[in-house]
């Protein structure tokens, strides 16, 4: 029998159910059955802001109608291009009030990137944050669809009135103002024609298995896919998610919801997840270590997903030297795989803090929304990934194959599930390739990532095929692994492996502010990063050894989701 038709992996689920029920609803619908249960508990919290359940529905509802009377219909597609912030969450919601389909941006992007999606998306409306009119205002003339119209946000708007000056004297005067005449809308007057309630919110909902919002992926290649995801794809990787942590129900615990609402990671576990479970999301538009310390220590979360960047940035947060950390739950690592050398740094962290949870490791990508998988609350396996939620399925297959592997052999992570999405916006060829109907029945998603699975159902990453390295000798190099040793050696911030003239070089940006803060010169910083050379070989196969170090000065460009753009620096020079 096989390993992934007998899950092997059941026995280590604890109080976790086997099996859920998922409820042929909207992510709207499920919402606002979460209110229903938590009226007057706070759905979110914004700079200090609170709204509650009942509250935060009727902000969704007046949005939904606000949309209608702009012309959104059904089907229709509307772009969000915004941080974590409330009016992102009233769009996202209300636009599935309803039917229409939130298409989640980077607000960050550069204007050709934005234009490109919202070409590729047929939005017939874009939402951003003032801040940003100048860089879209200018692409508006040249869209696809001249009808496209722009709605601009304020952050004061959703801030007590006292915090509201404040920022826009502080923060707010950092950026150019839209011209007081201008092709565009403001938010709080498409509020205000919401709030009339003119138009008639529709009777039905959507069905499960309706798309509800398009996220892309693809940036370390750079070749961007847009995905298409389900009401049911949201809901059941929510509800996945709460049973998979062995702490539910969750009402009316605290997450910081950190990482960014337009990638899955922050809009399905760090919102729609909270929120479906009755949980309050506290926004934090943009990552500052000083900032979520303090938010850390102030608010007291029960719930901090993250990556492991961010759990790097934390162990340096002089902040949290004296914190109490015991209000923890559930800590959670997903978009990356963290090392075992900075779990162990985590754990030690959170244990020295009065926490009495240890970081658990995740995996998934976005064509999964985000999560699939997750480390058991008691049973961690040093380098493992964990194992499948609840009813989602893994198996590890031959590379370019359909064919299943036996335990412990190294091939590409296959995953079937309800948390799968329903395809690549107008790339058949590209979903044909990715979901595939294998001979057990089952439509199985081809991840292109390499791992193993042991006898046991854990699941051990090696890597993304399409990164692995090969050398002239047919040695197969995971340049993933080596950079996580690299990481965590003196005055490394992080690090690229790449392959150059069939030679392996370090490309290391260092922490300069740790080096410079010790007295440091460039010199000092140039030896040292040889000496980390020299003590990571020793630590390395012989097929393995770098041979060169390049100081690298600026960070690496990012993805959403926080993995270095690899295809930019493959014929880095020097």
């Amino acid at each position: 029998m096989s390993l992934s038709s007998s899950a092997p992996w059941l026995k280590y689920y604890g109080n976790v159910p086997h099996h859920l029920s998922y409820p042929q609803k909207t992510i709207y619908q499920m919402v606002k059955a979460a209110a229903e249960r938590n009226p007057k508990l706070p759905a979110y919290e914004f700079m200090g802001k609170k709204t509650t359940f009942a509250q935060f529905m009727q902000k969704i509802d007046e949005t939904a109608q606000a949309f209608l009377a702009m012309g959104i219909k059904k089907g229709d597609r509307v772009t969000i291009c915004m941080p974590n912030c409330p009016q992102a969450l009233h769009a996202f919601y209300g636009l599935n009030r309803i039917g229409a389909v939130s298409n989640m941006i980077h607000p960050l992007s550069a204007a050709g990137e934005i234009k490109f999606y919202l070409n590729f998306s047929h939005s017939k409306c874009i939402l951003t944050l003032d801040q940003f009119y100048a860089k879209i205002a200018p692409i508006m003339p040249e869209l696809d669809n001249k009808e496209c119209k722009l709605l601009l946000a304020k952050i004061e708007d959703e801030l007590y009135p006292h915090l509201a000056v404040g920022y826009a004297l502080t923060a707010g005067r950092k950026y150019p103002k839209p011209p007081r005449k201008g092709n565009y809308i403001w938010w709080s007057e498409f509020q205000r024609v919401g709030k009339k309630r003119d138009l008639p919110l529709p009777r039905e909902f959507g069905k499960a298995e309706a798309g509800a919002s398009i996220l892309y992926s693809g940036g370390t290649t750079g070749t961007t896919k847009g995905i298409l995801l389900s009401n049911m794809n949201f809901n059941a990787l929510g509800l996945q998610t709460i049973a998979a942590s062995g702490f539910a129900p969750i009402d009316g615990m605290k997450m910081l919801s950190v990482m960014p609402v337009f990638h899955g990671f922050g809009l399905g576990i760090g919102i729609h997840t909270a929120l479906i479970g009755g949980a309050c999301c506290i926004l934090v538009p943009k990552f500052n270590v000083n900032t979520y310390a303090e938010l850390l220590i102030k608010k007291q979360p029960n719930i901090i997903p993250g990556v492991p960047t961010l759990f790097e940035a934390l162990l340096r947060a002089e902040k949290l030297e004296n914190a109490d950390l015991s209000c923890l739950k559930g800590v959670f690592s997903g978009g990356d795989s963290m090392s075992i050398e900075l779990k162990k740094k985590v754990d030690d962290f959170l244990k020295a803090h009065n926490a009495s949870v240890q970081v658990r490791q995740g995996y998934g990508l976005t064509e999964c929304v985000t999560a699939s998988c997750l480390t058991p609350k008691d049973y961690n396996r040093v380098g493992s990934i964990g194992v499948p939620f609840p009813d989602t399925y893994y198996k590890i297959v031959k590379p370019g194959t359909t064919q299943e592997l036996d335990a412990n052999l190294e091939g590409e992570i296959c995953v079937s599930g309800p948390s799968v999405m329903l395809r690549y916006v107008d790339n058949p060829e590209e979903t044909e390739h990715t979901l595939r109907r294998h001979d057990d029945g089952r439509v199985w998603l081809h991840t292109g990532d390499l791992a193993t699975m042991d006898s046991e159902g854990y699941v051990t990453v090696r890597g993304r095929s399409k990164n692995m390295l090969l050398t002239a000798s047919g040695q197969n190099i995971y340049p993933e692994e080596i950079e996580s040793k690299l990481n965590n050696m003196p005055y490394v911030a992080e690090s690229l492996i790449v392959l150059q003239n069939d030679k392996l070089v370090a490309l290391i940006y260092p922490d300069f502010d740790e080096a410079f803060a010790r007295g440091l010169q460039q010199s000092d910083i140039e030896e040292a990063m040889e000496q980390n050379r020299q003590e990571l070989n020793q630590q390395l196969p012989a097929y393995c050894q770098i041979t060169k170090v390049k100081i690298h000065f600026e960070e690496f460009e990012k993805t959403a989701k926080k993995s270095i753009k690899r295809f930019l620096y493959q014929e880095a020079k020097g």
